[in-house]
């Protein structure tokens, strides 16, 4: 895995390049100066937790054939303000489910993705919180 970095504009605007083409701006808080131009870094944790659970649980649901129309995913967070380096604290991630699903299934699919399969979410989780939840939309 390979991710390559420039600086696109300004103090901390950085365009972050993978191995396949994709790309994606960053840039800092604009406390210190950042314009707003990008994801800030701490941002772009919790969009890999969102991603990388939300493949998991739609991973396990196709394998448990359960019928998953759509899935949002919202996350909030909380860091350690008083702390340098502020980590986070609390990350609530909520999944909003669409399909004729099978309640026990969905449980077992998000635990079996915090619990074994996600994991960005054992990384994050090492010093954060974190805390999942559901709704199912049939």
């Amino acid at each position: 895995m390979e991710i390559n970095l420039i600086r696109k504009s300004g103090l901390f605007n950085f365009e972050a390049e993978n191995s396949g083409g994709k790309t994606v701006e960053l840039d800092a808080n604009p406390k210190i100066g950042g314009e707003g131009k990008g994801f800030r870094p701490m941002e772009m944790l919790l969009v890999g937790l969102g991603g990388c659970s939300g493949i998991d649980v739609v991973n396990v649901l196709t394998k448990q054939k359960e019928p998953l129309n759509d899935i949002k995913i919202k996350i909030n967070a909380t860091r350690k303000e008083e702390e340098v380096p502020p980590v986070f604290e609390v990350i609530d991630i909520h999944f909003e489910l669409y399909g004729n699903l099978n309640e026990q299934k969905v449980e077992r699919a998000l635990a079996l993705t915090f619990d074994k399969y996600c994991s960005v979410s054992n990384i994050l989780g090492r010093s954060a919180t974190i805390n999942f939840s559901y709704t199912i939309h049939n």
